[in-house]
């Protein structure tokens, strides 16, 4: 009996000691499948992300500070749509060579520097839509993007919708700041402007026709854009998405304005460049501009 006793109390033993190890082992193998598998599906959703096209002015997101939020109402996209298709008539009917627009919004910026360095090896030329900013390390960025013979344009002096589109008086009193801004620090009186969000924003509380209506009465002159890059969200976009998706559609229209971001967060929109630019050069008929007063306005909506 005692003998019987002894040996069940070893199986006892052996049993505490197999049971939970290898209640362990089958709980960290659970771990690994689960953790392959949700790198797996973080990886198919980056790569989904990465590989989908902007559908032009719908999909666009744009950056509130380091944020972005859809901005885009049914009837300005409709509108868009109506403008664009005209465009892309116009190409396929073969009116001359295309041109293509890289517009930057949001800087000056770390970035800023980086961009003008490739553009000048490339013998590019771009449009800025500048914000504004009184920091002394900036004020060379300005200055620099009118001597190389870039396009100097406004998109906001703060970039604060909530202050910005509380009235009409909030965004005349914000632009003229920007303007006289530039002016006292480049000598240049900006007519051209970019809409924070664009033309058909749905922050703004005030009716984005009457702020086209005064700018039309200034002799200033706003554009959209009718190709995104996808850089204004927030989340990460590689260099390789940002080429794709700047290039994807490029033949469907006689003249083509990308947007783009020089932002210090912006690294990827860098990195893209030289190919985004090679690319371009490589198409039939193309070239690359800025902005000037022959450049027709791309516009998400119109004041009519």
């Amino acid at each position: 009996m005692d003998a019987e006793q002894d040996a069940h109390f070893q199986l006892m033993k052996r049993l505490l000691v197999i049971i939970p190890l290898s209640t362990i082992l089958i709980l960290s193998i659970l771990c690994v499948i689960l953790g392959v598998g949700l790198y797996d599906a973080r990886r198919q959703l980056r790569e989904l992300k990465e590989g989908a096209v902007p559908a032009m002015a719908q999909d666009q997101t744009l950056e509130e500070g380091e944020q972005s939020a859809a901005l885009y109402t049914a009837s300005g996209v409709s509108e868009f749509q109506r403008d664009t298709s005209e465009t892309a008539e116009a190409a396929a009917q073969g009116d001359g060579s295309r041109k293509v627009y890289l517009t930057f919004d949001d800087g000056p910026s770390s970035n800023t520097g980086r961009i003008l360095d490739i553009l000048a090896e490339y013998d590019v030329k771009a449009t800025f839509f500048v914000v504004g900013k009184t920091e002394e390390k900036y004020q060379s960025l300005y200055k620099r993007i009118v001597e190389e013979g870039h396009t100097l344009a406004m998109h906001s002096f703060s970039h604060k919708y909530n202050e910005i589109y509380q009235s009409r008086e909030s965004y005349v009193e914000d632009l003229s700041k920007l303007q006289e801004f530039l002016y006292e620090t480049t000598g240049v009186w900006c007519r051209y402007c970019r809409f924070p969000g664009g033309s058909s924003n749905t922050v703004s509380r005030v009716d984005m026709h009457e702020l086209i209506e005064y700018l039309e009465g200034q002799d200033m002159t706003y554009f959209d854009w009718n190709v995104s890059s996808g850089d204004a969200s927030s989340a990460y976009i590689s260099p390789e998405a940002v080429v794709r998706n700047s290039t994807a559609r490029l033949s469907e229209f006689q003249e083509a304005i990308i947007l783009l971001h020089d932002a210090a967060d912006k690294d990827s929109t860098v990195q893209a460049l030289p190919a985004l630019i090679e690319k371009i050069q490589e198409m039939e008929d193309t070239e690359i501009v800025p902005i000037t007063d022959e450049t027709e306005p791309i516009h998400h909506i119109s004041n009519e």
